[in-house]
């Protein structure tokens, strides 16, 4: 491996640093305000996340906790979030109904150690393999999934829910018009919840969601037998929440690059969520990932950009959850579903689907996006709606490239030359051989690939064939124009193929 230059180092730097923020006291009030809020945001999501999974409420808060003080120091993303997420939660949920928490707590102790061993393998890398259009529709699918889960707070629910709402919205729409020195997310829970104490009006609060604990986490080594069977039990589990993660993790990194301007490592991010979700388990956590929606009040909406208020926002939701709890359980349900439900509607890529834009786009990208969206609202799994966009972009870029392959046929002094042009590869190359007019051409045909590219071993294959279908009627084939490349892949290859 090659050593890391300076330039690459650089690349990876943050900006604005852990230290710059510490010696800047406005940089340092933005982060530890931003840290607040979120703090604030994960409990009611972190409680929610521990009953889709089937397990005690402080499960869920004590992986929130654990999820992000500690990627706040290994993690390649500086201000994203990880902490228990729904995704997770839908995958490892039968572990908990059916076998225990035992091997619940043992299934995400081994999906950190295979994400530690699919970063060693390099698979942080494929995220540059992700389309356009896929990325867009995994925004817009998840600012779906998370604001159709605030929506239960705000139906069916007390009257007076509906003028805190709209106090709610209004604050997070113009508060960052008049200042920015406060996050608007702060502001108003501190509002809502002002107005609720004051005049004893009944909605539902966090302290109806579920009770929160009274004390620290502590170690939990599971008590599993170390045998084949159970790693086989547990082993599917823990690998389908090692790829979710993963793949949310690093798509959320991946936006949360494009918002700040800056690059995160992405090798660093994959290890560092499986280190994670190991000391996660070992204190009885459910593990979890990077959060979108809480990375987006962190980032978008507090405006925060390094580690520390990752950090801050677990320690705060520590905090909270143990010292603070009755005072955080009188926070109205409707202030963190509107601060939810704002985010959003920033997040969602409304250009995406504006007319003008789905008109000049090209139907197949806009076809991807759609059945990306389509397919993570309907199933409610990130991973197998993004798996399948790359799939149907891949195989409309393939069906796509394929025409791009032209033969040219010149007869000239009992000589017939092809002129062969564009990229050849297993799509555009099977029909290659029928491109050729065997029994009309003279005795010498040249074939020129000074145009074109040879990128594999059926365009090999299909050369051969065209060579011995004219050898058997006594034709000279020669074939010329090969770069470098294709020619040492042709020449390795040619006659051995079968």
């Amino acid at each position: 491996m090659p050593a890391e230059t300076a330039d690459d180092s650089s690349r990876y730097r943050p900006d604005p640093t852990v230290l710059t923020a510490l010696t800047s006291p406005r940089l340092l009030t933005r982060e530890v305000l931003a840290g607040l809020v979120v703090g604030l945001a994960l409990i009611p999501e972190a409680i929610a996340f521990s009953i889709i999974a089937g397990v005690d409420p402080k499960v869920g808060l004590f992986s929130a906790f654990i999820m992000a003080t500690s990627i706040a120091f290994l993690g390649g993303r500086p201000a994203m979030i990880s902490a228990a997420t729904g995704a997770v939660a839908l995958v490892i949920a039968p572990v908990a109904r059916e076998h225990g928490m035992d091997m619940f707590i043992a299934t995400v102790m081994l999906a950190g150690v295979f994400q530690i061993l699919l970063a060693v393998a390099g698979v942080a890398k494929l995220i540059r393999f992700i389309p356009r259009s896929v990325m867009v529709g995994f925004v817009n699918a998840l600012s779906i999934l998370v604001f159709a889960a605030q929506v239960p707070h705000v139906i069916g629910v007390p009257w007076m829910v509906y003028p805190l709402l709209a106090i709610a919205i209004v604050v997070l729409v113009f508060m960052p018009k008049l200042t920015k020195i406060v996050p608007a997310p702060l502001v108003t829970i501190v509002i809502i919840t002002g107005i609720v104490v004051v005049f004893a009006v009944d909605v539902p609060t966090v302290s109806d969601q579920g009770e929160l604990p009274r004390s620290l986490p502590e170690l939990f080594l599971p008590h599993v037998p170390l045998t084949w069977q159970t790693f086989t039990t547990i082993a599917p589990y823990s690998l389908a929440m090692a790829l979710v993660g993963l793949m949310e993790s690093l798509m959320t990194a991946k936006l949360v690059d494009e918002i700040t301007d800056t690059h995160s490592n992405k090798t660093r991010e994959s290890w560092g969520q499986g280190a994670a979700n190991m000391i996660s388990g070992l204190f009885g956590g459910m593990g979890g990932c990077a959060m979108i929606g809480q990375t987006m009040i962190n980032v978008r909406a507090s405006g925060a950009r390094t580690r520390i208020s990752t950090f801050m926002a677990g320690a705060f939701l520590l905090i909270f959850v143990v010292v603070l709890g009755d005072i955080v359980g009188m926070i109205p349900m409707v202030a963190l579903a509107a601060i939810m439900m704002m985010v959003c509607v920033d997040t969602f890529d409304w250009h995406s689907i504006r007319p003008s834009t789905l008109k000049m786009l090209p139907k197949s990208e806009t076809f991807v996006m759609v059945a990306t969206v389509a397919v993570v609202v309907a199933t409610g799994n990130l991973a197998i709606g993004v798996v399948l966009g790359v799939f149907v972009a891949s195989v409309l870029f393939v069906r796509r490239v394929a025409h791009f392959v032209t033969v040219e046929r010149t007869v000239a002094e009992a000589v017939a030359r092809y002129v062969v042009r564009g990229e050849l590869f297993f799509a555009s190359s099977n029909d290659l051989t029928t491109q050729f007019r065997y029994t009309h051409d003279p005795d010498q045909v040249v074939i020129d690939m000074t145009e074109s590219h040879v990128w594999d071993a059926s365009t090999v294959a299909a050369l051969d064939a065209i060579v011995t279908k004219y050898e058997a009627l006594g034709t000279s084939v020669e074939i010329t124009g090969m770069n470098a490349c294709t020619e040492a892949l042709h020449t390795r290859l040619s006659g051995g193929l079968g």
